[in-house]
């Protein structure tokens, strides 16, 4: 079974044609992922929406395209993930706000205000 990495290093950095050998290795290809992890890249995104256009392409083919379109280099992007917003519960509860107006609110809110809004939402007990 071939992984992720052996992919993109075949795409990016070594160009050896991995299907070459074994056209039943063809399953394993993920174009999505593949796509996702190349438009990170500035020299890649044009390449890689065009890719988007064609969804219905064979994995080969797409393979093909990646392999003989893109130049060798070495790419490393770590996977882009939401921020995740630790204060932003506690405003909503205590203000009444949907995710959007939350958020902008803790923009403004001082470290004294956000401790003050959890000392009023502390109910006690056991968590």
């Amino acid at each position: 079974m071939t992984e992720l990495k052996d992919w993109l290093n075949s795409i990016n950095f070594n160009k050896e044609n991995l299907i070459e050998e074994d056209l039943s290795i063809v399953k394993d290809y993920p174009p999505y992922i593949i796509n996702r992890c190349l438009s990170g890249h500035l020299d890649c995104i044009l390449f890689a929406n065009e890719m988007n256009r064609y969804p219905n392409l064979d994995k080969d083919m797409q393979y093909s395209f990646y392999l003989n379109t893109l130049r060798k280099k070495k790419r490393f992007s770590p996977w882009l993930r939401k921020e995740k917003v630790t204060d932003l519960e506690i405003v909503k509860q205590y203000y009444g706000y949907s995710n959007e107006k939350a958020s902008q609110a803790l923009k403004i809110l001082s470290k004294q205000q956000l401790d003050y809004i959890k000392q009023r939402l502390d109910t006690g007990g056991i968590k």
